[in-house]
């Protein structure tokens, strides 16, 4: 079995798929979770009032909907 070059041509193949593969999650979950963080202003990591305002409103709604869902 391992005489046969197919074998290790494929091995290589997988190899070389699966770090790819790997490599392209990495960049992707990165990606995801800088776009998941919220933006720090000037060097300060105060979040605006209004960001807080809206994302208070947000989860007011999401409580509502899940309460209205569960009565």
């Amino acid at each position: 079995m391992f005489a046969r070059t197919d074998f290790w041509i494929g091995l290589a193949v997988g190899v070389v798929a699966g770090a790819f593969g790997y490599k392209m999650m990495e960049e992707h979950s990165q990606k995801c979770m800088a776009t998941l963080q919220p933006p720090v202003a000037q060097g300060t990591a105060e979040v605006p009032m209004d960001e807080l305002m809206r994302q208070k409103e947000r989860l007011e709604d999401l409580i509502a909907e899940r309460q209205s869902v569960s009565a």
